[in-house]
């Protein structure tokens, strides 16, 4: 799938030397080797991946949790090899650390068993590298971006911290909301430019999507950049206001997900959660209008009470670092304000957010990923790792923070 793929490799703990921020034959330090890794099978039937260096381990490992994959795509583990040629395992070992990684038993929306996943492949390392490591940190994108944060409230013995990007953290049935909020006023924007069934996407709207539909959706939206507009403003989706064409990307990558998503979600909940009975849109030129014509869905009630798994509670007892960019059309920022009212009614002060004033869905720097994950290990051991660039520290980023929670709610009341 596209979206994993491209966001597997903004997550790379550290994709080459030239990102240390001393190297480390020049420090005196003794480089890491790569080890093979060891394949095998998880009691819940996904596949899992081990790699431990055979040389200068530092002793920990780093778990990955790696984001949404299409219902339709292959079932392995091919997400650990990036575009750009280079090897997932390989990135992380040369940092010193063990890395683990499982495909989940399968594709599509897994976060539940997703997690289930993880902690068998936490218990199954032991076995391969006949220890336990010393620190365990556990880091995921998107869909991993929340079971990593689940994990860690859940989980916390299991764990020595957690750094979760550009996840559903702050509440998941918003997130399913938004998602439906988005196709329902597409199809009001721009009928018929999709078959209709915006909560049973048929066979052959999955299958055409990238031959077909998307390149009528991308000609009906320049045709009309008003109703695009329209779109944008009443479904608060982030586009870059300097560069036009994020209009569009946003709009694609929205479609993409009801498309790819919804079928194999509403097989997950037992129906379909989505509700807009007492939504009131704003943002058309005529929102009477609209909140009289689009059609109202409400809810499945046993699909409602199947989102509790879904849901974090805030209860954080160890490290976890999150990075959100502010401006995400797939997983709002909101989600960051959520979960920091969630961490404040638990109580809980392990968490540090950081806010990457960027559009784009989990689209980070290396630099970015690599100075959150030096700021988890920080926290964890009290000391940064050595060949790695320290870009954030605890008080900068509840700085940046606040900044960026002061600019969401301004750009909200400007909407």
């Amino acid at each position: 799938m596209r979206h994993s793929v491209r966001l597997l490799l903004l997550v790379t703990l550290l994709t080459s030397s030239v990102l240390f921020a001393v190297p480390a034959g020049a420090a005196g330090l003794p480089l890491p080797v790569p080890g093979p890794c060891q394949d095998g099978v998880l009691p819940s039937g996904a596949l899992s991946r081990i790699c431990i260096p055979t040389a200068n381990w530092n002793g920990d490992l780093v778990v990955y949790a790696h984001g949404y994959t299409a219902f339709n795509a292959p079932l392995d583990l091919q997400h650990l090899e990036l575009p750009n040629g280079a090897y997932l395992p390989d990135l992380v070992q040369n940092l010193g650390f063990a890395f683990a990684a499982t495909n989940y038993r399968r594709n599509g929306l897994v976060i539940p068993d997703g997690a289930a996943d993880i902690r068998e492949l936490v218990a199954a390392f032991p076995g391969v590298a006949g220890r336990a490591p010393d620190h365990t940190y556990i880091t995921g994108v998107s869909e991993g971006g929340i079971i990593a944060a689940l994990l860690v409230e859940q989980s916390p013995e299991l764990f020595s911290g957690g750094l979760s990007l550009c996840g559903p953290v702050g509440s998941f049935k918003q997130q399913v909301d938004y998602w439906g909020d988005f196709r329902l006023l597409f199809d009001y924007f721009f009928p018929a430019a999709l078959p209709p069934g915006p909560f049973n996407i048929p066979q052959a709207l999955i299958d055409g999507w990238e031959g077909f539909y998307k390149p009528v959706v991308e000609a009906r939206v320049a045709a009309d950049p008003a109703a695009a507009r329209q779109l944008i403003r009443t479904s608060k989706a982030a586009v870059a206001l300097t560069n036009p064409t994020t209009t569009v990307q946003t709009i694609d990558n929205l479609l993409w997900y009801n498309i790819y998503a919804t079928n194999d979600a509403i097989a997950q909940f037992g129906g379909n959660p989505f509700d807009n009975t007492n939504h009131v849109y704003l943002g058309s030129r005529n929102d009477w209008q609209l909140n009289r014509d689009i059609p109202r869905y409400p809810p499945n009630p046993g699909a409602l009470g199947a989102l509790g798994p879904y849901e974090t509670s805030g209860r954080v007892t160890i490290p976890l670092v999150t990075l959100h960019t502010t401006s995400d059309e797939i997983v709002p920022f909101w989600h960051q304000l959520l979960y920091r009212a969630k961490l404040r009614a638990a109580g809980s002060t392990a968490v540090i957010q950081i806010p990457i004033p960027r559009y784009g869905h989990c689209n980070f720097t290396t630099a970015e990923v690599l100075g959150g994950f030096g700021l988890l290990v920080l926290e964890v051991t009290g000391k940064h790792p050595e060949d790695i660039q320290q870009l954030f520290t605890p008080d900068q980023a509840q700085r940046d923070f606040g900044q960026a929670e002061r600019d969401a709610e301004r750009a909200e009341s400007e909407r």
